[in-house]
């Protein structure tokens, strides 16, 4: 290893997803001299291994299904998938795993890139190891922000290390289909990679330790989307675990804890989220290896004025544009901060503040159907002591859904505040939704009163009509 070189910014950003990019972006923008450190890809895990390569993934399942039942298509459409095409379209929109673009993007904005391993060496401080062993020191005026994201959290499960299990990457970089797949999990990542694979001629196998999937959203939002796996093909277990795995010539065993045997080609494990925190150096400013990182509204980290968690590493939403949405605030917080201003005093474009992570929170699911949510569910906003009502609509009843195609089933719920009158939460579940969820969206931040909503005229026929049968369920019941 090369004697150290010391390098002086007036920013330093740990990670160049689309977290750190955005951070360091913004502070650019403000006239801030800035560096980023990425050790893999620069344009992160999003880019070439989460949203970009599994929604390529699921695009074409989508339409294909979309297709199946619309007439005049649907038996044109009745041949599987061309799932070597489908893995040459998700491979150009990862482009083939190389990171020329997002590079020059870097460049382009006039930030300095540093490939290697970023560590923090004490406050303001973050060494550089390169990949040819080459270390620098560089050190930040104003602030570091650490954007490393999250990594698959497996489980400790006795010969896991010997099966090489799928995580999240190897389910969205895979280069052939598997003929049988096992998908341990019942969250986003699990039904999203069930619906691909599933579809791309794999026999999957969901094995779910709860009651059902996607249990962080209402209840029938995980029972649509089980329903439809089922039709697919997919063999959906509820509440069963795997107690051991191993790989016998080849072939993956998995043994559930009532002592079930199952055999596929691949498992998957998609059982939750850690953060990339432990190996950053941590320990050298006073906080714990592979920990997540509190923060506060302006994302600095607790007890650190100089210290920023951004994106995933801090646990508030674990989602790409809630990460990116963090790190526009960041950033304006950063340079306020650096020009001698209050970073949370309200502005023109409001306080930097990242107010949007604690109750209005949009999230897509991929699936057929698709399930899409903004703010607090039902059970959710009882919990947080608010006196409210839920309103449903079957969504077959909309005039917009039946043209969308043939045998269209969906719910959507709203969420009502009785005191306030506006709305905490909605929920829509169907064909097609998830480009209903950025007006739920509005409604929610904007607290916008439900007597408002009625003068927000949806266009007919769309499935946007939506709106007001669930304002008409509401006053009529």
């Amino acid at each position: 290893m090369t004697e150290s070189e010391s390098i002086a910014y007036d920013v330093v950003v740990i990670g160049a997803g689309p977290v750190g990019e955005n951070v360091a972006d913004r502070t650019r923008a403000a006239g801030l001299s800035t560096a980023i450190v990425e050790g893999e890809l620069v344009g992160g895990e999003c880019s070439y291994w989460a949203c970009m390569p599994s929604k390529a993934l699921l695009r074409p399942v989508i339409a294909h299904a979309d297709a199946r039942r619309t007439p005049g298509l649907s038996r044109a459409a009745q041949a599987p998938l061309d799932a070597a095409a489908v893995l040459a379209h998700r491979d150009e929109y990862t482009s083939h795993w190389k990171d020329d673009g997002q590079v020059r993007w870097v460049e382009g904005i006039g930030a300095d890139l540093y490939r290697g391993r970023g560590r923090l060496a004490g406050p303001r401080t973050v060494e550089v190891t390169g990949p040819d062993g080459t270390r620098r020191v560089l050190t930040a005026r104003h602030a570091v922000a650490v954007c490393t994201g999250t990594r698959a959290a497996l489980p400790d499960l006795p010969g896991l290390d010997d099966v090489r299990p799928w995580t999240s990457r190897e389910a969205t970089s895979a280069q052939s289909v598997p003929g049988r797949l096992i998908v341990v999990g019942g969250g986003v990542v699990a039904v999203e990679m069930a619906t691909a694979w599933q579809a791309l001629g794999s026999r999957v196998t969901l094995l779910v330790r709860g009651k059902g999937l996607l249990a962080r959203m209402e209840p029938f939002a995980g029972e649509l989307v089980a329903d439809a796996l089922t039709e697919a093909g997919a063999d959906i277990r509820t509440g069963t675990s795997v107690a051991s795995v191993t790989r016998e010539n080849g072939t993956v065993v998995a043994l559930t804890d009532t002592g079930e045997r199952i055999e596929a080609d691949e498992i998957l494990f998609a059982t939750g989220r850690a953060p990339r925190t432990d190996d950053i150096g941590l320990e050298t400013v006073g906080l714990e290896p592979g920990s997540w990182l509190p923060v506060d509204d302006s994302l600095r980290v607790d007890g650190h004025d100089w210290l920023y968690a951004v994106g995933d590493v801090n646990h508030r939403a674990l989602l790409t544009h809630q990460g990116k949405y963090q790190a526009r605030i960041a950033g304006a917080a950063i340079a306020a901060r650096a020009s001698g201003e209050p970073a949370l005093e309200s502005g023109p474009w409001g306080a930097h503040a990242a107010t949007a992570d604690h109750d209005a929170v949009p999230q897509v699911v991929f699936t057929d159907p698709e399930a899409a949510a903004v703010g607090l569910s039902l059970a959710e906003a009882e919990e947080a002591g608010h006196r409210v009502r839920a309103v449903d609509v079957d969504l077959s009843t909309v005039a917009g859904a039946g043209l969308y195609r043939d045998g269209y089933a969906g719910r959507a719920r709203m969420v009502v505040d009785l005191e306030d009158e506006i709305v905490r939460g909605v929920t829509f579940v169907g064909p097609g939704v998830g480009e209903l969820i950025h007006s739920a969206t509005i409604a929610v931040v904007g607290q916008v009163p439900v007597g408002r909503l009625w003068h927000a005229v949806p266009s007919y026929p769309t499935i946007s009509e939506v709106w007001l049968r669930l304002l008409e369920a509401y006053r009529d019941n």
